[in-house]
């Protein structure tokens, strides 16, 4: 039969409580960046200039710096070799702008490097997408099959959609990485000052968050599905 819960059941209380985190984590990060968006470095030091330093250092002549519209719509993009940062960091010479620009460029430096971890989240990328778009209609249509069949389709289904959770729990040590090894160059090469280094790990730390906060949010939907289904198949 059916499972009539999928539209409306207690279990929704799961994605009610990952939205719930997910907004908080967005709220802390926003806040924090504007805290110290508006702390300038001592050095007068922009998000571009912090990343060009960063790769000049690294050795990483092969990407290039682009201006992009938006607030903290920065991201690495290895396909094209591009590290883009918006209009909220590239020019800044605040704190928050240049932790946010050092932390685009530790995927950079990760990517140079050829870190595993990074390597591997680009490689479940498709898979992942690919899971998360069938695992809803195989899990319907398992429900909707009596028998073994049925109860094979659900467990695709939900094997399916688990490799968003695995997206999410790689990209945590890329995210937390990055953020280490920016960290690291900055202050070794005397871009912040004493005092702005423990800013700046509070703006990178507001942003891991957000990442955490993602992998718990699949979680909980992915605990919600196994919860409906396995119980549809029970009655």
């Amino acid at each position: 039969m059916f499972p009539l819960g999928m539209f409306y059941d207690p279990t929704y209380i799961l994605v009610i409580l990952g939205v719930v985190l997910s907004m908080l984590a967005s709220a802390y990060v926003n806040r924090t960046f504007e805290r110290f968006d508006a702390v300038n470095s001592k050095n007068q030091v922009t998000g571009t200039d912090a990343a060009t330093y960063i790769l000049r250092s690294q050795e990483i002549g092969d990407v290039d710096v682009r201006r992009i519209s938006g607030k903290l719509t920065d991201n690495y993009n290895s396909g094209d070799k591009t590290l883009n940062l918006s209009d909220s960091t590239a020019q800044s010479t605040s704190v928050a702008a240049i932790g946010v620009a050092a932390h685009e460029c530790g995927h950079a430096v990760q990517d140079a490097n050829s870190y595993f971890p990074l390597k591997l989240r680009s490689a479940i990328v498709p898979v992942a997408n690919f899971g998360t778009n069938i695992s809803i209609p195989l899990l319907i249509i398992g429900a909707l099959i009596s028998g073994n069949s049925g109860q094979t389709m659900i467990n695709i289904g939900l094997i399916a959609f688990s490799m968003a959770f695995v997206f999410q729990l790689v990209t945590l040590p890329v995210e937390f990485n990055a953020s280490r090894r920016a960290l690291q160059i900055l202050s070794d090469g005397g871009l912040l000052t004493t005092q702005e280094v423990p800013m700046v790990r509070k703006v990178l730390t507001a942003a891991a968050l957000t990442y955490v906060a993602a992998a718990i949010s699949v979680f909980l939907q992915l605990l919600r599905l196994v919860m409906i289904f396995g119980n549809s198949r029970r009655n």
